[in-house]
């Protein structure tokens, strides 16, 4: 069993502290986050991403076809998500059904995953998980995450388990937000943000909102542009150039809404963020090699992008899911010690203790 937690580099010992990856926000410490835990058939996290529920739907239709009762059509992984909840809605009893033990299957392992985090230190005292990726944008997403929270209370573990509230597309944006320095909420109303992942590459402009919530929990994305690399033959160079032209179509875009942009972007990104802006490990999804010690995406970001406005550009980067937790952090404040799995690609993890707890601001006993 291994384990990658904040303040933890190649070596084991803790990491220097620094403007990226850090353990210590404004609101919030990072007691860890993108763990490794293995058993004998691999990563744990990995029986729970949207690729192990491909792997439940298509083992339950190759048994079904070898009886020739598989009601389904074509390539498991090809089944959009989209026609899977067209399915549970619209479709006939056995296709219903079919959707259905899926889900069952994969909340089953989702359960397991949660049951193995919980025994380590980082997650022990974790009180709510919230659950966010590109797979809890779907009715499919959202009963399994229901139904394993239901396992998870029937075992006697007392976690509320509930979906992210903000769209899991812009939930990884508005988290940047909590990592803006305290300046930036003076003098402007909206930052830019990026969300790295292992299929899609997004930019957008974070509009705060500060007047109708000073605690950022009214803040929205008002424009985004979303790339999906994973369906295209291209190099981290290409990728980086890629983005480079979106976050500058995203700043004219945001001049031309009258917002006033502040001179930072806030990237979220696979791996393991050391305090330079190098990435230890976690971003073999990638397209190219994004660990290289010769690689450093925040600097690389910063030449793209040295100047908003008048002012010299200030980025900031912590792992992917890291950033989309903090996209709840105001909902969070009823409870000491929290989390976050985003379920994609593969399955991103971050625990979180708050260094301050107001009561009543966040949800309490809210189900999936």
């Amino acid at each position: 069993m291994g384990t990658a937690t904040a303040g933890a580099g190649r070596s084991g010992e803790a990491r220097p502290q620094g403007p990226h990856g850090a353990i210590e926000l404004p609101s919030v410490s990072v007691v860890g986050y993108n763990l490794e835990i293995r058993d004998d058939e691999g990563f744990i996290g990995d029986k729970a991403s949207r690729g192990a529920f491909v792997a439940h739907l298509d083992g339950l239709r190759r048994h079904l076809r070898e009886e020739g009762a598989d009601p389904l059509q074509g390539d498991t992984a090809a089944i959009s998500k989209r026609d899977l909840d067209a399915l549970l809605k619209d479709g006939d009893p056995h296709e219903a059904a079919l959707v259905l033990s899926a889900i069952e299957r994969f909340a089953q392992s989702l359960a397991f995953v949660i049951r193995r985090f919980v025994r380590l230190k980082s997650w022990a005292e974790v009180e709510r998980i919230v659950v966010g990726g590109g797979f809890r944008d779907s009715r499919v997403g959202e009963l399994a995450i229901g139904r394993a929270g239901i396992i998870l209370s029937t075992d006697g573990h007392s976690i509320d388990l509930v979906p992210v509230s903000h769209h899991p597309d812009e939930a990884g944006l508005v988290g940047s937000a909590h990592l803006a320095p305290k300046w930036i909420f003076e003098a402007f109303d909206s930052l830019v943000a990026v969300d790295i992942g292992g299929s899609n590459i997004r930019a957008g402009i974070v509009e705060l909102r500060q007047d109708k919530a000073p605690d950022l929990s009214k803040a929205r994305v008002s424009s985004s542009e979303l790339w999906r690399h994973a369906d295209e033959e291209t190099s981290r160079d290409q990728a980086i150039a890629r983005l480079g032209e979106m976050l500058k179509a995203q700043i004219k875009q945001a001049k031309k809404d009258g917002l006033r942009v502040a001179p930072f972007i806030g990237i979220g990104c696979p791996g393991l963020i050391e305090a330079d802006g190098t990435i230890d490990r976690g971003a073999q999804n990638l397209p190219g090699n994004w660990e290289s010690s010769r690689f450093n995406l925040v600097d690389s970001i910063r030449a793209l992008v040295p100047t908003i406005g008048e002012h010299e550009t200030l980025v900031t980067m912590h792992n992917d899911a890291v950033i989309q937790g903090l996209s709840e952090m105001p909902a969070m404040q009823d409870v000491g010690h929290w989390a976050v799995l985003t379920i994609g690609t593969g399955l991103g993890n971050a625990s979180y203790r708050n260094r301050s707890r107001s009561k009543g601001k966040g949800r309490t006993k809210d189900k999936a």
